[in-house]
């Protein structure tokens, strides 16, 4: 099984590198199974429409972080759609469901996307350690895939060695710059600590590079702008064997 992940779509210029190039990188790559995060197509959130959109250009599966539900107007979509996924630790009373699960050549598949705690600036998240330990404890899919959408490298690490042997893949999103780290584990996980972006090419992580750059310099400039740049697509391909560990990983960026 060939499982294509894309990291974190980035505005119209993410959703249409997704709508140009998403099938084509199937092709090329024999993917049985794509994921893409989506949580920053509206900047911050996702609203029904891009996710509409997301979905037509094949994508599976939806995962989001920490701006999952920022948009009110996804909250009615997301407790809908059982193939978006927002963090598992998020608390229990928001919308939506922390995994998605879909069949995949006779085999579940089942999609976890968490949050890290360090320096997310949030009280109210499980802890992701404990709250993964205890679900993998009670579940019963046969393959399992974890976004770890995390802001430092550390607790992605320390993430993919917690799971190392427990799940197929593990990868990281959020800080939108691709990691050269792609790798299996002792144990057989596959594992990179960012997959990166889609989104355009000449900006500081999906926004604006003026803008980014004012701020850096001590101005006030409001709400984050979505950069208009040339565009360019991020992911990795992992491939799972009969026992569920990964046997090979390609990371790859393309314009």
């Amino acid at each position: 099984m060939k499982i294509l992940i894309l990291g974190d779509v980035c505005g119209e210029v993410g959703v249409r590198m997704l709508s140009k190039h998403l099938r084509n990188l199937q092709k090329k790559y024999g993917a049985d199974l794509t994921i893409v995060n989506g949580e920053n197509t509206a900047v911050n959130g996702i609203l029904p429409h891009h996710a509409d959109e997301i979905f037509a250009a094949g994508a599976d599966i939806i995962t989001l972080g920490n701006h999952a539900l920022d948009m009110h107007q996804i909250h009615d979509y997301i407790d809908d759609n059982r193939f978006m996924a927002r963090p598992m630790n998020l608390p229990p009373q928001q919308p939506g469901e922390g995994y998605a699960k879909i069949d995949v050549q006779g085999r579940t598949v089942c999609v976890v996307p968490l949050l890290g705690r360090v320096h997310m600036g949030r009280f109210d998240y499980d802890d992701p350690f404990r709250m993964i330990d205890n679900f993998l404890k009670k579940d019963n899919s046969d393959i399992y895939v974890i976004d770890f959408h995390a802001e430092t490298t550390s607790e992605k690490k320390a993430m993919g060695y917690n799971l190392d042997g427990r799940v197929s893949v593990i990868f990281g999103t959020h800080t939108h710059v691709q990691t050269a780290d792609e790798q299996i584990l002792p144990k057989g996980t596959g594992y990179i600590t960012d997959i990166g972006m889609c989104g355009p090419y000449h900006s500081v992580i999906g926004v604006e590079k003026e803008q980014s750059v004012a701020k850096f310099n001590g101005n006030i400039v409001g709400r984050y702008r979505e950069s208009k740049e040339q565009g360019f697509i991020s992911g990795a391909v992992f491939e799972i064997d009969g026992n569920g560990k990964c046997i090979d990983v390609i990371r790859f960026q393309e314009k």
